[in-house]
């Protein structure tokens, strides 16, 4: 996979996001689905998305122990979706268990092994929040790259990152190792409640493999013409 601008989804019902799709006539963007939307709707809307022709990231961060995000990357692997995730915080047996399950289930469908990417530390959390209340008193960079490589040691693919942390993980980790980094915003909009952020185009010069986009599409006028501005920033279409 090259680059590529994944839209977040984070709508609550089918008819919201068949409704937003419906928007790109020529365009089969990358999606994301979250938990919103997977929980709201079920499993069936990951089908259906999938026939429209668009690659999905299905965004439910596992977080259990081993045995159970194992049965359930299994399951997860039946959908056909192209990458999936975990929370790193699960350790490094829940990773490895994670992508066994991931291949047994892959395997049993006769399907090519979604990518298998780990949350280091949501874009919503900085340094003030991880050392009050998760009493992790290391630099919020420093966490990441452990997380990072235990992922990579774990046989994973990638991480999802804040952008400012893109190229530190290609360094730690190489450069086939795949980041995917949410907290990107355009220049003129608001954080919102993200706190590590970045707009496309610096997200390119930091590294990152894969930018997730939300609400400076999903909210904007013209989502089309959001989306391609998002793609012209990212990858230099121009």
């Amino acid at each position: 996979m090259g680059k590529d601008v994944i839209v977040a989804c984070d709508f609550s019902t089918e008819k919201e996001v068949y409704d937003f799709l419906d928007l790109f006539q020529q365009d089969k963007p990358f999606v994301k689905i979250g938990m919103e939307l997977f929980y709201g709707a079920g499993p069936g809307i990951v089908r259906n998305i999938k026939e429209r022709g668009h690659k999905i990231f299905l965004d439910l961060k596992c977080h259990d122990i081993p045995n159970t995000v194992k049965k359930t990357m299994k399951v997860l692997a039946s959908l056909g979706v192209d990458i999936c995730n975990l929370h790193a915080a699960g350790t490094s047996e829940m990773m490895r268990a994670a992508l066994e399950g991931l291949k047994e289930g892959a395997e049993e469908q006769g399907k090519e092994r979604p990518l298998l990417i780990a949350v280091t530390q949501l874009t919503s959390t900085d340094q003030e929040a991880m050392e009050r209340e998760l009493l992790i008193e290391k630099p919020i960079d420093e966490v990441v790259m452990s997380y990072a490589l235990n992922a990579k040691n774990s046989g994973l693919d990638g991480v999802v990152c804040s952008p400012l942390e893109a190229g530190k993980v290609h360094q730690v980790c190489g450069e086939n190792f795949l980041t995917v980094t949410p907290g990107v915003r355009f220049k003129e909009d608001s954080k919102g409640d993200q706190k590590r952020v970045m707009t496309p185009s610096e997200a390119k010069e930091a590294g990152s493999d894969y930018i997730v986009v939300g609400r400076p599409i999903t909210g904007a006028l013209n989502p089309v013409e959001a989306y391609r501005r998002c793609l012209e920033e990212f990858i230099s279409l121009a």
